[in-house]
């Protein structure tokens, strides 16, 4: 028996500062070159002594989450009991602040908060290196919910490199109704790809590499270079398949956002800012045009998943809450 009764792990969302898309490969995937930037809106994975694995789950859009083994926390768990050769013993709940379903890789965090949690729960002691192994085998996106920060991820988004980004950028995201499945858009992509006769397959559309402006924006803590570098090649499908997007991308520039784009596949949209108070500015724009269901203001970038009170700052006073984060840490920057 583990001498801890809770352990509560801090895990954040993400947002594809570039996501460059190559063509439709054999095995069905797409080789990518995703650079990964964690923000500070993000979900907490409580693990608590259980018999088998259960789960619950709050907060917004948890009706949409699935209880049963095909959630990601869920195979996390399993995994990494296997890998021990132990019993899946633990009750896990979510708290969630990612949006469902939304391009911002909500479920791959909890999978990756989950392994952690259980990690500290068993008292196992996992290498790292192997934490990250059983987190590629869960998916994709997976690793860097792991990892934080910002990175390049290069194969499926799952092979990453770490890149240095120092200061602080405010973000605001922008939540749609509904999600769009994230196989789905890339299905879009390759259809719209081939109506339009560039070519859709691996042989026909060039292996995507990083953006050498993007990189350089990122080392210098540059948000307006960084704004004219923005890119995501799974924005003209999210699009195609949601076109109120189209208006909410428009209503976040017009408010002042330095640029706008569609988070991942979809359907959040981000919005970066110069500040924190132009950032506020752009979120009541948002929240008042009616073309989105809310807008979080947030910054990063911000560290992977982690047992809470190893956060700087995180230690959370009694009967304070940590609601997507807010109250979840002191003293960090909010603004360059």
């Amino acid at each position: 028996m583990s001498r801890h009764a809770v352990i509560t792990v801090r895990v954040p969302a993400k947002v594809n500062v570039q996501l460059g898309v190559g063509g439709l490969r054999p095995d069905g995937f797409h080789d990518l070159a995703n650079v990964f930037f964690a923000v500070a809106l993000g979900d907490l994975v409580t693990a608590r002594q259980g018999a088998g694995v259960k789960l619950t789950c709050e907060g917004p859009g948890s009706d949409q989450v699935p209880l049963d083994d095909s959630n990601l926390a869920a195979r996390a768990a399993y995994a990494l009991a296997a890998h021990h050769g132990i019993e899946a013993n633990v009750a896990l709940h979510i708290e969630k602040a990612i949006p469902v379903a939304g391009g911002m890789a909500g479920g791959s965090a909890d999978g990756a908060a989950a392994l952690v949690a259980c990690d500290a729960l068993w008292e196992l002691g996992t290498p790292t290196e192997v934490l990250h192994e059983l987190a590629a085998e869960l998916g994709s996106d997976v690793p860097f919910a792991l990892l934080g920060g910002v990175a390049l991820g290069r194969d499926r988004g799952e092979t990453l490199s770490p890149l240095p980004v120092p200061g602080t950028f405010q973000w605001i995201f922008a939540v749609a109704d509904g999600g769009l499945s994230t196989p789905a858009v890339f299905r879009e992509c390759d259809r719209l790809r081939a109506e339009a006769g560039t070519g859709h397959t691996s042989e026909q559309v060039t292996t995507p590499d990083a953006d050498p402006a993007l990189l350089a924006a990122l080392a210098a803590g540059d948000p307006k270079a960084l704004a004219a570098a923005l890119t995501n090649d799974l924005q003209p499908a999210a699009v195609s398949l949601r076109p109120s997007l189209a208006e909410t991308l428009r209503v976040g520039t017009a408010a002042g956002a330095l640029a706008a784009l569609v988070s991942g596949s979809g359907p959040t949209t981000a919005f970066l800012a110069q500040d924190a108070e132009s950032a506020e500015s752009v979120a009541r724009a948002l929240r008042e045009s009616g073309t989105c269901r809310a807008a979080h203001v947030t910054y990063g970038p911000v560290p992977g998943a982690a047992v809470l009170a190893d956060w700087p700052g995180a230690r959370l006073p009694a009967g304070v809450s940590c609601d997507g984060y807010r109250n979840c840490a002191e003293n960090e920057p909010r603004s360059q």
